[in-house]
This record gives C-alpha cells, structure tokens and sequence, in this order.
C-alpha cells in the first residue's frame, strides 16, 4: 500500500479532489487507483486566511513497486499496517472469572476485550445504564435534585459521556491499541471520520449510544453488566485479593479483580486507603472555565468569517508565569457548554461538553494550574481529595448551589485589587501607585460590544449566577490565572477580555492519587488490577481506554478463559 502525504485542498473540496490530486501526486492517470482511503486529515490555519484541509491518503494500486520507483516524490511512502493483536499466552486457571470495577472507558475497554476471547468478564457499575443516566443527569440540570449515584461523573461510560469526547491522545502506542480503540469506537456506532482526523471527536449523543452498543456487544460475548452496584468492600487474605462486596452486603468471588473506578470515586479510594491498597498522592490540576463567542474564536483561528466548510476551532493556549507555574487550556469544547458536573451534596465542579455538531454558540475551555502535594499539604495519600473538596464546598456556597459566573473583567480587578492591598499591607492602589480597580480591566460588556455580540450569555447545562468566582480558589492560583490568561491575551486578540465568562471550580481535570502496579499490571495486593484515569495511569477517554486493553491484555498473559466447569 502506498501512502500520498500533503494533499492540500481548500475548504468546500469534494472526494473526487482528493482522489485526482493523489494520483497526479503519483503521476498515474485516476483509474489505476483501485482503492483509496483517507488516512489523516487535519486543518492547516498557519497563513490565515488561506486555509487548507491536509490529507494523507493510502492508495492501492497495481504494479505498486513500478508506481512507487516512478513518482519520485518525498511525500510518498509504502507503508505495511500492523494490526493490533490480543495474544493469549496465560496457562493457569483461574477459579472464578475476573471482575471489573467501573464501566468508564477502561472498564469497558477491559471488559471489551476479555468478553471477547473468552473471560465473560462481570462489570460492575455503581451508576444506572447510559439510557438512564442521561435522563438523570437532563433532569438534575433542569432543576432536579442531584443523584449522588447517577450523574456526570458517576454511570456507564464514565466521566467521558458528558465531556466533547475527544478521542486524541499524546500517549505512544508502539502495539496499535490507539488505532483499535477507535475501530471498535466506529464498530458500535461512532462515525467513521474519528479513524482519520487529527483531533477526532465523538459528542456525547452519539457516545452515548457508542456507549450502549458496547455493552450490549460484551452481554453477547458472555460478559455480564450490573448497575447500581457498588463496591463497598474489597475481599483480601494474605496479601491477595479473594473479591468484593457489593452495596455492603453481597460478596462475588474472584482472584482477578480491575479497579478502574474513576477520578471521582472518592468513596472508593477511602475504602481502599482503609484495605491498605497501596497509593500515593500525585500532581493534578485545578482551575476555571473560560467562555467566548464561538464565532469570535473562528475567526481568530481561521482569520475569515466564512467558515461554512470548516470544523468549529479549536484552541490549545499556554502561558507561563513570573513565578514560573505553567497555566494552560484543557479539554476545549469548540461550540460547546460548561455543565454541572457535581457528584457529591454540597459541592459543586464543572466541565466542558459539546454534542457531535459542536454547534452552540459559544466555545469554552477550562484554564488551570497544576497543583502537587507541596501546594495542597497534608500527608495522606487522600490529601489531594481533600483539597478539591474544599474547593468545590466554596464553589456551591457562593454559587448558592447553582454554578458561579463572573466576567473575566470582573475576577481580574479583584483579584489584582486583592494583591494590591496585600503588597501595601492595607494602603490604597491609588497611594501606592498600584494598578486599581479602574486600571485593572475595561468594563465587563467590552466583549460583547467590541466583538459584536451583544447577545453573548453563558451557555452552562444546570442553573448558574453571576457570583464572586474569585474567591473559590487560593490567591496564589487566582493570581497565576490572571497573569496567564493575560499573556495569551497579548498573543491570540481577545482572550483576555473583560467580557469573557469563567465559571467554578474545573477540579476534576484527573485523579488526584495513584494507585501503584509492578510491570505484571498488578497492586502489591496481588490480583489487583489497577488501570484508567482514577488509578492514575490515563489523561482521557482514549488514553483510559488503551490502559484498559493493556489490563486485559496482562490478564491473558496469566490466565486461560473462564469457564462455568472451572468454578
């Protein structure tokens, strides 16, 4: 197979255009071409406002070596594909069949995978199936009392479900499972672009019955999926695990059990700190989420204002401070909203989301710090969890349980009032000479009118108020906020305008604890198997779902399939 890098077409092309000028990049006449598919595509913006989709495009062709030795051009390459492959080498028998702990997209990955080659795996899911859960979750954002059980965070498919579900990853996948992942995302129901676009994406419609086809795909396999039962209890004799109780009462049996729980199973984690489960405190990130007019974002990336033809933009903005804190965007929702993502009574975090046609009016992401033991103390493994409680408590009090909004304009002079008067030991800005509150920003519609907007609103699922988000998080982390949002603002024209919404608190960007494996894939409670975001090994949906492959796949390597004769 031949592989014709750097197709450049303009917005509007159609799929006869790529085909035509892949062939004249092989200098053969279109019908030799047998078969063709689009490998990447991607957007090139750099010298807006030409704009070019880029392709890379695999091509069979006879005489393929001839086609090859004559085109003698760079961007052509023969290329072999190596498929994935779940090797089966394990030997022993494995007396009950494995459980899996979570049906988020490492549980379901995990599942996915031993269903098929023979483990009928038992999933067990503290949430409702997605069917259900996202009727909670549209009832709790209406005006509902919050479900503790059945919400963004908690229910099939994960924290993932309610997010834009992108599906690009930095992880290296030297075994193919990236490429698998979103094979099998295609299998039950994704489009077929996400095998090919450079930043592919899903949307939580269509994950959410992605999400429901492979659950029913693992049933027919011989798998089995339980809601609404927690693990309340892990089942451990001499250093291994022998299973799990299930909503404080039930014990299953198994020798092989996956924790792939989730960032936001904080119940979970104190009953494992309690079994002595190894785990440790690690670095995360906490922060705000930013909104602007998608419109004004399209035009700043793509520098026209016709982008019928075009993907809504998207962004990836970093700053570092004078104190050297990195302050950066994540998990961008072009054309998408900031939603509650509360799990526990009150405490209140937010996300981002967007739906396949990422078509709302404005675009937003979450702008945050890093933060490690040293900046939230403590010595406990659960320290973290901690810190982002308290957060979260401070976001549900000033929102009044409803999430807190307040203008970019309006955060930035309180908070640089704040330092102010802190610097001075009390004095005023104006005595000190300082920036004051009539420096610090313009006023909070300039967005609106300055952009031509006059009707930009926040676009949140779930109640909000205009409330003082600048006191949810430490001074410190305010302040970096503002210098960073500053700096990109000096760079990429209208970031930092007084106009712009954040809301609070974006506290759960990953797990703030891991949970240690040796290289078997295990706990040093043997039998455990720790994997996904919540463990501390995942970024995301994909990355979280190639760490469930790689569980699966340590599993295989010990032990042969499941049957009934064998329990």
């Amino acid at each position: 197979m031949l592989r014709v890098s750097q197709i450049k077409l303009p917005p509007g092309h159609g799929a006869e255009d790529i085909l035509h000028k892949t062939a004249k990049a092989l200098r053969i006449p279109p019908e030799r071409i047998l078969d063709w598919r689009i490998a990447r595509r991607s957007v090139d913006a750099r010298k807006k406002p030409e704009i070019f989709f880029v392709y890379a495009v695999d091509v069979t062709v006879e005489a393929q070596e001839q086609v090859f030795g004559r085109c003698r051009n760079a961007n052509v390459q023969i290329v072999k594909e190596k498929p994935y492959a779940f090797v089966q080498t394990g030997t022993e028998i494995p007396a009950h069949r494995p459980v899996i702990i979570g049906t988020g997209p490492a549980g379901l990955f995990c599942g996915y995978l031993l269903a098929k080659h023979g483990y009928r795996p038992l999933l067990l899911e503290r949430g409702r199936c997605v069917e259900e859960r996202l009727r909670d979750v549209e009832k709790f954002w209406a005006g509902g009392v919050l479900d503790p059980a059945s919400n963004v965070q908690f229910g099939e498919g994960g924290a993932g479900t309610f997010s834009d579900g992108k599906l690009n990853t930095l992880v290296k996948d030297p075994c193919g499972r990236n490429r698998e992942v979103l094979r099998i995302f295609v299998e039950a129901g994704a489009p077929e672009e996400i095998l090919y676009d450079a930043k592919p994406h899903i949307g939580t419609d269509i994950l959410c019955t992605v999400i429901a086809n492979l659950r029913r795909q693992i049933i027919g396999w011989g798998g089995e999926v339980r809601f609404q039962s927690q693990v309340t209890e892990l089942v451990i004799e001499d250093g291994r695990i022998q299973g799990v109780v299930v909503n404080g009462s039930d014990r299953i049996d198994s020798g092989i059990v996956v924790c792939s729980v989730g960032h936001s199973a904080r119940d979970t984690f104190e009953m494992l700190y309690r079994k002595a489960v190894p785990m440790e405190a690690k670095a995360f990130a906490v922060g705000l989420r930013i909104e602007h007019p998608r419109d004004m974002i399209d035009r700043l990336q793509y520098g026209q204002s016709d982008n019928r033809f075009l993907p809504p933009a998207a962004y990836k903005v970093t700053a570092e401070t004078s104190s050297g804190r990195g302050v950066y965007s994540f998990c961008m929702c072009p054309g998408g909203y900031v939603v509650n993502a509360s799990s526990e009574e009150g405490r209140l975090a937010v996300n981002g989301m967007s739906y396949s046609g990422r078509d709302a009016a404005n675009s937003n992401s979450a702008m945050i710090v890093t933060v490690t033991p040293d900046d939230y103390g403590g010595s406990s493994p659960l320290s973290g969890i901690a810190f982002q409680r308290r957060l979260e408590e401070n976001a549900y009090r000033i929102g009044g349980g409803a999430v807190p909004v307040e203008t970019y304009g309006d955060f930035r002079r309180a908070v640089l009032t704040g330092r102010q008067a802190r610097l001075c030991g009390g004095e005023s800005d104006q005595a000190s000479g300082g920036v004051g509150p009539a420096d610090a920003a313009a006023p909070a519609a300039a967005l609106a009118i300055a952009c031509g907007y006059p009707d930009f609103q926040p676009m949140i699922k779930g109640a909000y108020r205009m409330a003082p988000v600048h006191e949810i998080l430490p001074e410190e982390l305010n302040e970096a906020l503002v210098e960073g949002i500053d700096r990109i603002g000096q760079t990429v024209c209208g970031f930092a305008d007084s106009g712009a919404y954040l809301s609070g608190v974006e506290s759960r960007t990953s797990s703030p604890v891991r949970i240690p494996r040796d290289e078997s894939g295990q706990s040093r409670i043997r039998g455990l198997y720790p994997c996904g975001e919540g463990a501390g090994y995942a970024g995301g949906i994909t990355s979280a779902a190639m760490d469930g492959m790689a569980a699966a796949e340590k599993i295989a390597a010990r032990y042969r399939p499941w049957t009934t004769d064998t329990e």
